[in-house]
């Protein structure tokens, strides 16, 4: 965001300075937006906001830009006689201002979304920060469910942790910067979010051992949870985890994560600007109602693309972390995959993560896909199963069954 308010810095520089020296119509009310641009740029560059920064500066910029907006047509209208305006000037102005009211009616909803949706858990400190934590249920042991990459405890809430719930205590937790959770102080790897939830279940006084439960990137989290603190673990279920060699066993990976990568570092910009938002109204509607709204409302904000953002950029780092768990012995370990587009050598890696445990069964759901497995009922309802199923052979000590 500051390099390309640096770009329109310049532009608009160019614009006051050539005219000036080139034509018969100086516009040097382009100096104007050039240095506030500039300044902005600079700011953002330097003092590297925060989460929390950026929340009270969504307060200011979008009415400032909104004003800058209309400033500049009043100033094209006065100084500048030429077709140049219609067609290039007041749509740029127009842009400009859009991009101010988007930004406005992001920072309004974010602000009512948090003062209408009650949060159902709580907040523990873990050291000068707090992490968001809700169990439901009773009984051990204790699930933990560990969400995806760009994905809250929200998620969870729709079929699987009721399901589970009936059966055993299932909690759910916010990573840092994520839901309800505050933002770390620097970007986290896997094993700073491994730390987190472990002093998180411990100062929460939820007693362990516990079935930790991954989903997608969350099954990278679990495997380094587990390789530091494998007495806290009873057992583990992989709900379509993303494998250790996912940059060198997935031939589509590496192409996808590099296109991603740089991508991520707009998403809170674009979440700013309502962007997601706006994506997330024409998705499908597959979680039922109010977790549906709750994780649109979570998922559109600039918080979670931000930890999006830096939880893609330690992608290579937390997946070699995660390749220190070697076994867990013969504790239950079910591997759920999600068949259906499923990458270019995913059923392999699946089945080597099955080796774990001396104590595991590899499932596939051929018409299930990655999302699927958690908000779509059935494939959920697979999920759900698998959990439960571990929690039965962790209370028995039964080995897990094929079927």
């Amino acid at each position: 965001m500051g390099t390309a308010l640096l770009g329109w810095a310049l532009g608009w520089g160019l614009l006051a300075v050539l005219s000036m020296r080139w034509t018969d119509q100086p516009q040097r009310w382009a100096v104007v937006p050039a240095a506030f641009m500039a300044l902005a740029g600079c700011s953002l560059l330097i003092f590297r906001p925060d989460a929390d920064a950026f929340n009270v500066l969504g307060w200011m910029w979008p009415p400032a830009l909104i004003a800058l907006a209309v400033w500049m047509t009043i100033q094209s209208r006065r100084h500048l006689r030429s077709p140049t305006r219609g067609f290039v000037l007041y749509p740029l102005f127009v842009a400009v201002a859009i991009a101010g009211a988007a930004g406005s009616y992001e920072t309004i909803q974010e602000q009512v979304d948090r003062n209408t949706t009650a949060m159902p858990g709580h907040l523990v400190d873990v050291g000068g920060r707090r992490l968001y934590l809700h169990c439901t249920g009773s009984g051990s042991p204790t699930v933990v469910l560990i969400s995806g990459l760009a994905e809250a405890s929200t998620y969870w809430a729709g079929w699987i942790a009721p399901a589970v719930a009936r059966n055993t205590t299932v909690c759910v937790s916010d990573r840092a910067g994520q839901g309800w959770s505050d933002p770390p102080p620097i970007p986290q790897d896997g094993v700073a979010i491994a730390s987190d939830l472990h002093t998180l279940l411990d100062r929460a006084h939820i007693p362990g051992p516990y079935v930790v439960v991954g989903h997608s990137t969350g099954g990278a989290y679990a495997r380094i949870f587990a390789a530091r603190y494998l007495d806290q673990i009873a057992g583990m279920v992989m709900l379509d985890s993303q494998p250790n060699e996912a940059f060198t066993g997935l031939p589509q990976f590496p192409s996808f994560y590099n296109v991603i990568r740089p991508a991520s570092a707009l998403f809170p910009s674009a979440a700013r600007l309502g962007v997601f938002r706006l994506v997330n109204h024409f998705s499908p509607d597959i979680l039922p109602i109010p977790t549906r709204d709750e994780e649109r409302a979570v998922t559109a904000t600039a918080s979670l693309q931000r930890i999006q953002r830096d939880e893609f950029a330690e992608l290579p780092v937390t997946l070699k972390e995660a390749a220190a768990l070697i076994t867990i012995g013969n504790r239950p370990l079910i591997v759920l995959t999600a068949g259906k587009g499923a990458l270019e050598g995913a059923l392999p890696l699946q089945n080597r993560m099955a080796g774990l445990s001396t104590n595991s069964v590899h499932r596939v759901l051929p018409d299930t896909d990655h999302p699927g497995i958690i908000d779509d009922q059935v494939g959920a309802a697979q999920a759900s199963r698998a959990i439960i199923d571990v929690t039965a052979s962790v209370r028995s000590g039964a080995p897990l069954t094929k079927s």
